[in-house]
């Protein structure tokens, strides 16, 4: 059994497809199918059903992934414990995100990354719950959240975070009422939650922090949300609001970043804000994840997502 049957069997796991796998691992596909057949007749077992369309894991393969994950973060460990006796860091960061991370993230990896050149970067989006349950599995290193104190944003009471995981605040960031340059509160200077009522809304889909803060916000203020559109795109979400399909409630950072036609009017009644957590496992942390965890805010670093 070879490390690269491993990865190999992981890559196409994941990608559910030999062909996909192979263009990720950077290997012929024949490559790929035979060392894999290679590993099963080892195990006597099959590790994935094959057909014209699709490849999908068998039972043993179920129950075989895990390991084969395991056994190959605990290579990873151990080349980059080697390593860093140079004193030098290097390996691989896999950090998870809300979509449209605030300014502060992104320093922060600058930061990080100016200390240690070497380690190479892959920055993942995703809803809170996608993010909680890829750095369980061991497919992110950490990731930064939107929370409610210990709880997941998946609806009005949320979900607490697995005890598997460890977490820390990482900021608050303002949410703002984003509306179209010709819409008529495009000419406040502010606005208020009261201000929603009646008015056309979009937003992203149930499970995105945003919607559950909408959604609480509203219910607080005894209001209902008129969705006329949702989205699991906040980008795309600019757009709707840019193209008139209503007004939304978005983080500050990303209303100015992804809507350059948006007019963002900070709320006064009440003022809300994106709670941002980032979590990682406790069992596990990977000598990349906990040099960002230790890496100094950079100078001007401001937990509010302002600048």
């Amino acid at each position: 059994m070879e490390l690269r049957q491993l990865r190999y069997t992981l890559a196409v796991a994941e990608e559910g497809s030999f062909t996909r796998a192979a263009a990720r691992v950077h290997v012929a596909q024949p490559a790929i199918s035979q060392q894999i057949a290679q590993l099963e007749r080892e195990l006597g077992e099959k590790l994935f059903d094959r057909t014209e369309r699709q490849v999908r894991l068998t039972a043993a393969g179920q129950a075989f992934l895990p390991h084969a994950r395991a056994a190959l973060q605990a290579a990873a460990t151990g080349r980059d414990a080697v390593t860093a006796l140079r004193g030098v860091l290097a390996g691989h960061l896999t950090m998870g995100t809300v979509p449209a991370p605030p300014a502060t993230l992104l320093d922060r990896l600058g930061h990080f990354q100016r200390r240690h050149p070497r380690v190479r970067l892959t920055v993942r989006t995703g809803d809170p719950e996608q993010l909680v349950q890829q750095v369980v599995a061991g497919d992110l290193d950490t990731a930064l959240i939107g929370t409610a104190g210990p709880r997941l944003p998946a609806g009005p009471t949320g979900q607490r975070l697995p005890a598997t995981l460890a977490a820390r605040e990482f900021g608050h960031e303002p949410l703002v009422i984003a509306v179209a340059a010709g819409h008529p509160l495009a000419a406040s200077a502010d606005a208020a939650l009261a201000d929603l009522h009646e008015q056309p809304l979009v937003t992203l889909t149930p499970g995105t922090g945003l919607r559950a803060a909408l959604e609480h916000a509203c219910a607080e203020a005894g209001l209902a949300p008129d969705v006329r559109a949702e989205t699991d795109d906040l980008a795309l979400l600019a757009e709707l609001v840019e193209h008139g399909f209503g007004i939304a409630l978005m983080p500050r950072s990303a209303a100015r970043r992804l809507g350059p036609r948006l007019v963002s009017l900070p709320l006064r009644h009440p003022a809300l804000g994106r709670p941002l957590t980032l979590i990682w496992r406790r069992d596990h942390i990977t000598a990349q994840a906990r040099a960002f965890l230790e890496t100094d805010s950079p100078a001007g670093y401001r937990h509010d997502g302002g600048s």
